[in-house]
Protein backbone atom coordinates (compact mmCIF):
# COMPACT_ATOMS: atom_id res chain seq x y z
CA UNK A 1 0.00 0.00 0.00
CA UNK A 2 1.52 3.47 -0.97
CA UNK A 3 2.68 5.69 1.94
CA UNK A 4 0.64 8.01 3.18
CA UNK A 5 -2.64 5.85 1.48
CA UNK A 6 -6.34 7.69 1.91
CA UNK A 7 -8.95 5.13 1.66
CA UNK A 8 -11.72 7.11 1.93
CA UNK A 9 -12.64 10.68 2.28
CA UNK A 10 -13.67 12.39 5.65
CA UNK A 11 -13.78 15.69 5.31
CA UNK A 12 -11.97 18.73 6.46
CA UNK A 13 -10.36 18.78 9.38
CA UNK A 14 -8.50 21.80 9.54
CA UNK A 15 -5.83 22.67 12.17
CA UNK A 16 -6.98 26.11 12.31
CA UNK A 17 -8.18 28.18 15.38
CA UNK A 18 -10.60 30.44 16.22
CA UNK A 19 -12.19 31.59 19.63
CA UNK A 20 -15.72 29.67 19.65
CA UNK A 21 -16.23 26.99 22.10
CA UNK A 22 -17.38 24.61 20.21
CA UNK A 23 -14.48 22.44 20.01
CA UNK A 24 -14.16 18.98 20.51
CA UNK A 25 -13.96 17.36 24.00
CA UNK A 26 -14.72 19.82 27.62
CA UNK A 27 -14.18 22.96 28.89
CA UNK A 28 -13.04 21.09 31.88
CA UNK A 29 -12.49 18.20 33.12
CA UNK A 30 -15.04 18.22 36.05
CA UNK A 31 -17.54 19.06 32.83
CA UNK A 32 -16.47 15.87 31.25
CA UNK A 33 -17.86 14.28 34.42
CA UNK A 34 -21.19 15.59 33.41
CA UNK A 35 -21.02 14.23 30.07
CA UNK A 36 -23.01 11.81 28.81
CA UNK A 37 -22.84 8.05 29.68
CA UNK A 38 -20.21 5.63 27.38
CA UNK A 39 -22.54 3.66 25.12
CA UNK A 40 -19.85 2.52 22.57
CA UNK A 41 -15.86 1.42 23.49
CA UNK A 42 -13.37 1.11 21.08
CA UNK A 43 -10.57 -1.54 21.99
CA UNK A 44 -7.43 -2.80 19.81
CA UNK A 45 -7.60 -6.34 19.14
CA UNK A 46 -4.73 -9.06 18.13
CA UNK A 47 -3.74 -11.97 16.79
CA UNK A 48 -0.26 -10.64 16.60
CA UNK A 49 1.84 -13.17 18.16
CA UNK A 50 -0.28 -15.68 19.24
CA UNK A 51 0.32 -17.96 16.13
CA UNK A 52 -2.77 -17.04 13.97
CA UNK A 53 -1.55 -15.58 10.92
CA UNK A 54 -4.45 -12.88 10.81
CA UNK A 55 -4.67 -9.16 10.59
CA UNK A 56 -5.42 -7.12 13.84
CA UNK A 57 -8.51 -5.23 14.07
CA UNK A 58 -10.04 -2.92 15.75
CA UNK A 59 -13.29 -4.01 17.75
CA UNK A 60 -16.22 -2.08 18.62
CA UNK A 61 -18.42 -3.03 21.84
CA UNK A 62 -21.74 -2.36 23.14
CA UNK A 63 -21.73 -1.01 26.76
CA UNK A 64 -25.08 0.54 26.96
CA UNK A 65 -27.45 -1.85 29.51
CA UNK A 66 -30.16 -0.75 27.71
CA UNK A 67 -28.92 -2.29 23.98
CA UNK A 68 -29.86 -5.87 23.18
CA UNK A 69 -25.77 -6.22 22.03
CA UNK A 70 -24.83 -5.09 25.30
CA UNK A 71 -22.07 -6.49 26.35
CA UNK A 72 -20.43 -7.45 23.21
CA UNK A 73 -18.86 -7.00 19.74
CA UNK A 74 -20.87 -5.19 17.11
CA UNK A 75 -18.15 -4.81 14.61
CA UNK A 76 -14.63 -5.20 13.71
CA UNK A 77 -12.50 -3.24 11.71
CA UNK A 78 -9.77 -5.29 10.11
CA UNK A 79 -6.54 -3.49 9.10
CA UNK A 80 -4.91 -4.64 5.68
CA UNK A 81 -1.56 -6.13 7.27
CA UNK A 82 -0.58 -9.06 9.44
CA UNK A 83 1.58 -8.22 12.26
CA UNK A 84 0.75 -4.97 13.39
CA UNK A 85 1.08 -5.19 17.15
CA UNK A 86 -1.72 -2.55 17.53
CA UNK A 87 -1.15 -1.40 21.25
CA UNK A 88 -2.33 2.22 22.07
CA UNK A 89 -4.39 4.54 20.68
CA UNK A 90 -4.95 8.19 20.37
CA UNK A 91 -7.07 10.84 18.90
CA UNK A 92 -6.74 13.29 16.42
CA UNK A 93 -8.27 16.17 18.66
CA UNK A 94 -9.32 16.24 22.06
CA UNK A 95 -9.94 18.92 24.82
CA UNK A 96 -7.25 20.66 24.61
CA UNK A 97 -8.86 21.81 21.47
CA UNK A 98 -12.03 22.90 22.55
CA UNK A 99 -11.99 26.29 22.29
CA UNK A 100 -11.18 25.57 18.61
CA UNK A 101 -14.29 25.95 16.15
CA UNK A 102 -12.64 24.16 13.45
CA UNK A 103 -11.29 21.14 15.09
CA UNK A 104 -13.00 17.91 15.23
CA UNK A 105 -12.68 14.59 17.27
CA UNK A 106 -13.21 12.70 14.17
CA UNK A 107 -10.25 9.85 13.62
CA UNK A 108 -8.84 7.57 16.41
CA UNK A 109 -4.89 7.50 16.09
CA UNK A 110 -4.15 3.93 15.83
CA UNK A 111 0.06 2.81 15.89
CA UNK A 112 1.09 -0.34 14.71
CA UNK A 113 3.83 -1.03 17.68
CA UNK A 114 6.05 -3.58 15.76
CA UNK A 115 5.03 -2.82 12.16
CA UNK A 116 6.06 1.19 13.06
CA UNK A 117 2.35 1.82 10.50
CA UNK A 118 -0.18 4.11 12.09
CA UNK A 119 -3.49 4.22 10.91
CA UNK A 120 -6.40 6.70 10.88
CA UNK A 121 -9.45 5.09 11.94
CA UNK A 122 -13.03 7.40 11.21
CA UNK A 123 -15.09 7.39 13.95
CA UNK A 124 -17.48 9.40 13.43
CA UNK A 125 -19.43 8.50 10.11
CA UNK A 126 -20.54 5.63 11.46
CA UNK A 127 -19.22 5.29 15.31
CA UNK A 128 -20.79 1.78 15.43
CA UNK A 129 -18.38 1.19 12.43
CA UNK A 130 -15.58 2.83 12.19
CA UNK A 131 -13.46 2.97 8.45
CA UNK A 132 -10.30 3.10 7.83
CA UNK A 133 -8.97 6.64 6.47
CA UNK A 134 -5.36 6.76 5.86
CA UNK A 135 -2.23 4.47 6.45
CA UNK A 136 1.25 6.28 7.21
CA UNK A 137 3.30 4.25 6.17
CA UNK A 138 6.59 2.86 8.35
CA UNK A 139 9.44 3.81 5.38
CA UNK A 140 7.70 7.54 5.08
CA UNK A 141 8.31 8.14 8.78
CA UNK A 142 11.38 6.33 9.08
CA UNK A 143 13.17 8.44 5.69
CA UNK A 144 11.88 11.50 6.79
CA UNK A 145 12.72 11.25 10.90
CA UNK A 146 14.52 7.57 11.19
CA UNK A 147 11.99 6.89 13.98
CA UNK A 148 10.00 3.18 14.51
CA UNK A 149 8.15 1.59 16.89
CA UNK A 150 5.13 4.19 17.56
CA UNK A 151 3.60 3.77 20.70
CA UNK A 152 1.30 7.04 22.68
CA UNK A 153 -0.34 8.99 20.39
CA UNK A 154 -1.36 12.67 21.91
CA UNK A 155 -3.55 15.59 19.95
CA UNK A 156 -2.11 19.35 20.26
CA UNK A 157 -4.11 22.25 20.70
CA UNK A 158 -2.84 23.38 17.28
CA UNK A 159 -4.14 20.78 15.30
CA UNK A 160 -1.03 18.51 15.12
CA UNK A 161 -0.40 14.66 16.59
CA UNK A 162 2.45 13.82 18.65
CA UNK A 163 3.70 10.22 18.77
CA UNK A 164 6.23 8.63 21.11
CA UNK A 165 8.49 5.84 19.16
CA UNK A 166 10.31 3.63 21.11
CA UNK A 167 13.73 3.23 18.49
CA UNK A 168 14.72 2.73 15.64
CA UNK A 169 14.34 0.48 12.60
CA UNK A 170 16.83 -2.30 14.14
CA UNK A 171 14.72 -1.68 17.64
CA UNK A 172 17.72 0.51 19.32
CA UNK A 173 16.65 2.38 21.74
CA UNK A 174 19.56 4.70 20.87
CA UNK A 175 17.13 6.27 18.11
CA UNK A 176 13.61 7.15 19.88
CA UNK A 177 12.23 9.80 19.69
CA UNK A 178 8.88 11.75 19.22
CA UNK A 179 7.11 11.67 15.36
CA UNK A 180 5.15 15.08 15.03
CA UNK A 181 2.23 14.24 12.22
CA UNK A 182 -0.12 17.38 10.97
CA UNK A 183 -3.93 17.57 11.43
CA UNK A 184 -4.01 15.14 7.98
CA UNK A 185 -1.78 12.94 9.17
CA UNK A 186 1.40 13.87 6.97
CA UNK A 187 4.89 13.18 8.51
CA UNK A 188 6.15 16.60 9.41
CA UNK A 189 9.13 15.97 11.24
CA UNK A 190 10.58 14.92 14.76
CA UNK A 191 9.31 16.81 17.61
CA UNK A 192 12.57 16.71 19.83
CA UNK A 193 15.66 18.99 18.83
CA UNK A 194 18.58 17.05 17.29
CA UNK A 195 20.73 15.67 20.77
CA UNK A 196 17.39 15.75 22.78
CA UNK A 197 16.25 12.38 22.08
CA UNK A 198 14.58 10.64 25.58
CA UNK A 199 16.94 7.41 26.62
CA UNK A 200 14.37 5.48 26.22
CA UNK A 201 10.13 6.03 25.14
CA UNK A 202 7.13 4.95 26.26
CA UNK A 203 4.23 7.10 27.19
CA UNK A 204 3.96 11.40 27.62
CA UNK A 205 2.06 13.86 29.05
CA UNK A 206 2.10 17.58 28.39
CA UNK A 207 1.32 20.59 30.72
CA UNK A 208 1.08 23.85 29.02
CA UNK A 209 0.70 26.05 31.88
CA UNK A 210 3.96 25.13 32.97
CA UNK A 211 5.41 25.12 29.51
CA UNK A 212 6.43 21.16 30.45
CA UNK A 213 6.73 17.59 28.91
CA UNK A 214 7.21 14.14 30.94
CA UNK A 215 7.86 11.12 28.74
CA UNK A 216 8.72 7.71 30.62
CA UNK A 217 11.06 4.68 29.41
CA UNK A 218 10.36 1.20 28.72
CA UNK A 219 13.15 -0.35 27.13
CA UNK A 220 14.80 -1.29 24.02
CA UNK A 221 12.17 -2.74 21.25
CA UNK A 222 15.12 -5.14 19.82
CA UNK A 223 14.55 -6.83 23.97
CA UNK A 224 11.07 -6.25 24.89
CA UNK A 225 9.45 -7.45 21.83
CA UNK A 226 11.20 -11.03 22.58
CA UNK A 227 9.87 -11.67 25.98
CA UNK A 228 11.03 -10.60 29.10
CA UNK A 229 14.54 -10.89 30.53
CA UNK A 230 15.65 -9.63 33.53
CA UNK A 231 19.33 -10.26 33.16
CA UNK A 232 18.15 -7.46 30.29
CA UNK A 233 17.38 -4.84 32.86
CA UNK A 234 21.05 -5.43 34.15
CA UNK A 235 22.29 -5.01 31.22
CA UNK A 236 20.74 -1.23 30.42
CA UNK A 237 18.34 -2.21 28.21
CA UNK A 238 15.43 -1.05 30.27
CA UNK A 239 15.00 2.45 31.58
CA UNK A 240 14.33 3.92 34.91
CA UNK A 241 14.11 8.17 33.88
CA UNK A 242 12.01 10.57 33.32
CA UNK A 243 12.30 13.24 30.93
CA UNK A 244 11.62 16.46 31.11
CA UNK A 245 10.93 18.82 28.44
CA UNK A 246 10.49 22.03 27.44
CA UNK A 247 6.84 22.23 25.95
CA UNK A 248 6.37 22.83 23.01
CA UNK A 249 10.33 23.43 22.33
CA UNK A 250 11.03 20.08 22.55
CA UNK A 251 14.45 21.08 24.43
CA UNK A 252 15.34 18.70 27.10
CA UNK A 253 16.24 20.23 30.18
CA UNK A 254 16.14 17.50 32.68
CA UNK A 255 16.70 14.03 33.33
CA UNK A 256 15.51 12.55 36.87
CA UNK A 257 17.08 9.09 37.45
CA UNK A 258 14.28 7.05 39.30
CA UNK A 259 17.01 4.38 40.13
CA UNK A 260 15.54 0.87 41.41
CA UNK A 261 12.66 2.61 42.70
CA UNK A 262 12.24 3.40 39.38
CA UNK A 263 12.19 0.54 36.85
CA UNK A 264 10.35 0.50 34.22
CA UNK A 265 7.95 3.57 34.42
CA UNK A 266 5.54 3.08 32.15
CA UNK A 267 2.17 4.81 32.26
CA UNK A 268 2.02 8.62 33.54
CA UNK A 269 -0.65 11.57 34.11
CA UNK A 270 -0.42 14.64 35.39
CA UNK A 271 -3.80 15.44 37.50
CA UNK A 272 -6.35 16.70 35.39
CA UNK A 273 -6.84 19.84 37.02
CA UNK A 274 -4.40 22.38 34.68
CA UNK A 275 -3.27 24.37 37.28
CA UNK A 276 -2.01 21.63 38.80
CA UNK A 277 1.72 21.15 38.53
CA UNK A 278 1.69 17.32 40.06
CA UNK A 279 1.24 14.09 38.46
CA UNK A 280 2.47 10.26 38.66
CA UNK A 281 4.05 7.79 37.05
CA UNK A 282 3.57 3.44 37.36
CA UNK A 283 6.63 1.82 38.05
CA UNK A 284 6.23 -1.45 36.36
CA UNK A 285 8.96 -3.86 37.67
CA UNK A 286 9.58 -1.80 41.00
CA UNK A 287 5.89 -1.94 41.29
CA UNK A 288 5.93 1.86 42.98
CA UNK A 289 3.32 4.97 42.01
CA UNK A 290 5.70 7.59 42.18
CA UNK A 291 4.26 11.58 42.75
CA UNK A 292 6.49 13.72 40.41
CA UNK A 293 6.01 17.79 41.15
CA UNK A 294 7.34 21.51 40.39
CA UNK A 295 10.24 23.26 42.60
CA UNK A 296 10.27 26.75 42.97
CA UNK A 297 13.06 26.60 40.88
CA UNK A 298 11.35 25.06 38.04
CA UNK A 299 13.15 21.89 38.21
CA UNK A 300 10.91 18.72 39.46
CA UNK A 301 11.49 15.78 42.00
CA UNK A 302 10.01 13.11 43.12
CA UNK A 303 8.92 10.51 45.55
CA UNK A 304 7.87 7.32 45.89
CA UNK A 305 4.46 7.44 47.67
CA UNK A 306 2.77 3.79 46.54
CA UNK A 307 4.84 0.30 47.20
CA UNK A 308 3.17 -2.70 46.35
CA UNK A 309 5.01 -5.46 48.17
CA UNK A 310 6.82 -8.10 46.15
CA UNK A 311 5.12 -11.50 47.25
CA UNK A 312 7.31 -14.37 48.20
CA UNK A 313 6.00 -17.69 45.54
CA UNK A 314 6.39 -21.37 45.37
CA UNK A 315 6.12 -22.90 41.50
CA UNK A 316 7.02 -19.73 39.91
CA UNK A 317 10.50 -18.40 37.48
CA UNK A 318 11.80 -16.37 40.48
CA UNK A 319 11.43 -16.17 44.77
CA UNK A 320 9.21 -13.14 44.74
CA UNK A 321 6.51 -12.24 42.60
CA UNK A 322 6.70 -8.32 41.92
CA UNK A 323 3.12 -6.47 41.23
CA UNK A 324 3.87 -4.96 38.11
CA UNK A 325 2.20 -2.28 37.65
CA UNK A 326 1.36 -1.88 34.19
CA UNK A 327 -1.55 0.57 34.01
CA UNK A 328 -2.80 3.52 35.92
CA UNK A 329 -5.53 6.42 35.45
CA UNK A 330 -7.31 9.32 37.60
CA UNK A 331 -10.42 10.18 37.92
CA UNK A 332 -11.85 13.46 36.46
CA UNK A 333 -11.95 15.54 39.41
CA UNK A 334 -8.59 14.31 40.71
CA UNK A 335 -10.29 12.59 43.75
CA UNK A 336 -8.94 8.75 43.19
CA UNK A 337 -6.43 6.55 41.16
CA UNK A 338 -6.74 3.53 40.14
CA UNK A 339 -3.87 0.81 39.15
CA UNK A 340 -3.52 -2.73 38.18
CA UNK A 341 -1.27 -5.21 39.19
CA UNK A 342 -1.05 -7.26 36.20
CA UNK A 343 1.17 -10.55 38.21
CA UNK A 344 -1.02 -10.49 41.53
CA UNK A 345 -3.81 -9.95 39.32
CA UNK A 346 -5.85 -6.92 41.47
CA UNK A 347 -7.39 -3.66 40.78
CA UNK A 348 -6.74 -1.04 43.46
CA UNK A 349 -8.45 2.34 44.67
CA UNK A 350 -6.74 5.20 46.21
CA UNK A 351 -7.87 8.58 47.36
CA UNK A 352 -5.44 10.93 46.63
CA UNK A 353 -6.93 14.30 47.62
CA UNK A 354 -3.99 14.29 49.65
CA UNK A 355 -2.13 13.72 46.53
CA UNK A 356 1.67 13.20 48.87
CA UNK A 357 -0.64 10.38 50.91
CA UNK A 358 -3.08 8.14 48.56
CA UNK A 359 -5.24 6.34 50.85
CA UNK A 360 -6.09 2.99 49.88
CA UNK A 361 -10.22 3.05 49.56
CA UNK A 362 -10.55 -0.17 47.55
CA UNK A 363 -9.25 -3.42 45.99
CA UNK A 364 -10.03 -6.62 44.18
CA UNK A 365 -8.86 -9.60 42.45
CA UNK A 366 -9.67 -10.29 39.34
CA UNK A 367 -7.32 -12.48 37.48
CA UNK A 368 -3.36 -13.53 38.11
CA UNK A 369 -0.74 -15.64 38.87
CA UNK A 370 -2.17 -16.47 42.51
CA UNK A 371 -5.67 -16.97 41.83
CA UNK A 372 -6.76 -20.64 42.91
CA UNK A 373 -6.57 -23.32 41.05
CA UNK A 374 -3.03 -21.75 40.00
CA UNK A 375 -0.10 -23.82 40.52
CA UNK A 376 1.79 -20.51 41.35
CA UNK A 377 0.99 -19.79 45.36
CA UNK A 378 1.84 -17.19 47.41
CA UNK A 379 4.19 -17.92 50.68
CA UNK A 380 3.80 -16.58 53.97
CA UNK A 381 6.49 -15.86 56.64
CA UNK A 382 5.74 -18.69 58.37
CA UNK A 383 6.02 -21.09 55.59
CA UNK A 384 2.49 -21.68 54.79
CA UNK A 385 0.58 -20.76 51.31
CA UNK A 386 -2.12 -18.84 50.11
CA UNK A 387 -4.13 -17.78 47.07
CA UNK A 388 -6.39 -15.28 46.16
CA UNK A 389 -10.09 -15.83 45.27
CA UNK A 390 -11.24 -14.74 42.08
CA UNK A 391 -15.11 -14.47 40.69
CA UNK A 392 -16.38 -16.34 37.82
CA UNK A 393 -18.67 -13.86 35.44
CA UNK A 394 -21.67 -15.71 33.48
CA UNK A 395 -19.76 -18.78 34.45
CA UNK A 396 -16.33 -18.11 33.02
CA UNK A 397 -13.25 -17.80 34.87
CA UNK A 398 -11.19 -14.87 34.74
CA UNK A 399 -7.55 -15.62 33.11
CA UNK A 400 -4.69 -13.82 32.55
CA UNK A 401 -4.28 -10.45 35.19
CA UNK A 402 -6.10 -6.92 35.00
CA UNK A 403 -3.86 -4.54 32.21
CA UNK A 404 -5.18 -1.97 30.44
CA UNK A 405 -8.29 0.31 32.22
CA UNK A 406 -10.67 2.38 31.29
CA UNK A 407 -13.01 4.64 33.39
CA UNK A 408 -16.56 6.32 33.08
CA UNK A 409 -16.55 10.10 32.74
CA UNK A 410 -19.12 10.19 35.68
CA UNK A 411 -16.27 8.16 37.77
CA UNK A 412 -18.72 4.89 38.36
CA UNK A 413 -17.34 2.28 36.02
CA UNK A 414 -14.30 0.74 35.71
CA UNK A 415 -13.51 -1.04 32.31
CA UNK A 416 -10.43 -3.74 32.33
CA UNK A 417 -8.77 -5.71 29.82
CA UNK A 418 -5.90 -8.60 30.42
CA UNK A 419 -3.61 -8.34 27.48
CA UNK A 420 -0.28 -6.42 27.83
CA UNK A 421 1.85 -7.49 24.85
CA UNK A 422 1.84 -10.46 22.69
CA UNK A 423 5.14 -11.53 23.41
CA UNK A 424 4.71 -11.26 27.73
CA UNK A 425 1.49 -12.54 27.67
CA UNK A 426 2.58 -15.59 26.17
CA UNK A 427 5.60 -15.38 28.51
CA UNK A 428 3.61 -14.84 31.33
CA UNK A 429 -0.32 -16.34 30.95
CA UNK A 430 0.56 -18.97 27.64
CA UNK A 431 -3.56 -19.51 27.80
CA UNK A 432 -4.17 -16.58 26.39
CA UNK A 433 -2.93 -17.49 23.50
CA UNK A 434 -5.84 -20.50 23.64
CA UNK A 435 -8.68 -18.85 24.87
CA UNK A 436 -8.00 -15.21 24.41
CA UNK A 437 -8.58 -11.58 26.04
CA UNK A 438 -12.00 -10.17 28.17
CA UNK A 439 -13.16 -7.19 29.08
CA UNK A 440 -14.97 -6.77 32.17
CA UNK A 441 -16.58 -3.89 34.27
CA UNK A 442 -16.04 -2.97 37.87
CA UNK A 443 -18.44 -0.91 39.62
CA UNK A 444 -17.16 1.84 41.48
CA UNK A 445 -18.04 3.16 45.05
CA UNK A 446 -17.27 7.12 44.38
CA UNK A 447 -18.81 7.82 47.71
CA UNK A 448 -17.30 5.63 50.13
CA UNK A 449 -14.83 3.41 48.05
CA UNK A 450 -14.71 0.45 46.83
CA UNK A 451 -14.98 -1.81 43.84
CA UNK A 452 -17.18 -4.76 42.69
CA UNK A 453 -17.55 -6.86 39.74
CA UNK A 454 -20.82 -5.93 37.13
CA UNK A 455 -22.14 -9.97 36.98
CA UNK A 456 -23.49 -8.51 33.59
CA UNK A 457 -21.02 -7.60 31.83
CA UNK A 458 -18.38 -9.83 30.41
CA UNK A 459 -16.77 -9.40 26.84
CA UNK A 460 -14.95 -12.68 25.89
CA UNK A 461 -12.23 -12.49 23.09
CA UNK A 462 -11.99 -16.03 23.07
CA UNK A 463 -15.55 -16.92 21.10
CA UNK A 464 -13.96 -14.15 18.19
CA UNK A 465 -15.44 -15.34 14.46
CA UNK A 466 -11.58 -15.86 13.37
CA UNK A 467 -10.21 -17.28 16.73
CA UNK A 468 -9.16 -15.99 20.06
CA UNK A 469 -7.98 -12.37 20.55
CA UNK A 470 -5.75 -10.25 22.64
CA UNK A 471 -7.40 -6.64 23.96
CA UNK A 472 -5.66 -4.27 24.84
CA UNK A 473 -6.57 -0.56 25.23
CA UNK A 474 -10.09 0.90 25.34
CA UNK A 475 -11.60 4.38 23.86
CA UNK A 476 -14.55 5.80 24.03
CA UNK A 477 -15.89 7.62 21.25
CA UNK A 478 -16.29 11.20 23.00
CA UNK A 479 -12.77 11.38 24.76
CA UNK A 480 -11.65 9.68 28.46
CA UNK A 481 -9.65 10.22 31.55
CA UNK A 482 -6.49 9.02 29.31
CA UNK A 483 -6.85 9.97 26.21
CA UNK A 484 -7.70 14.31 26.53
CA UNK A 485 -5.84 16.97 28.57
CA UNK A 486 -7.01 20.56 29.05
CA UNK A 487 -4.68 23.38 28.67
Amino acid sequence: MATGTVLATAGSNSGGKSCCKSGPGYASPLAAMSGPREKLIYVTALYSGTGLEKPDYLATVDVDPNSPTYSSVIHRLTMPYIGDELHHTGWNSCSSCHGDASADRRFLVLPGLISGRIYAIDTKTDPKAPSLYKVVEPKEILEKTGLAFPHTSHCLATGDMLVSCLGDKEGNAKGNGFLLLDSDFNVKSRWDKPGHSPMFGYDFWYQPRFNTMISTSWGAPKSFSKGFNLQHVADGLYGSHLHIYKWPEGEMKQIIDLGNTGLLPLEIRFLHDPSKDIGYVGSALSSNMIRFFRNSDDTWSHEVVISVKPLKVENWILPEMPGLITDFLISLDDRFMYFVNWLHGDVRQYNIEDPKNPVLTGQIWVGGLLQKGSPVKAVREDGSTYQFDVPQIKGKSLRGGPQMIQLSLDGKRLYATNSLFSAWDRQFYPELMDKGSHIIQIVVDTERGGLSINPDFFVDFGDEPDGPALAHEMRYPGGDCTSDIWI
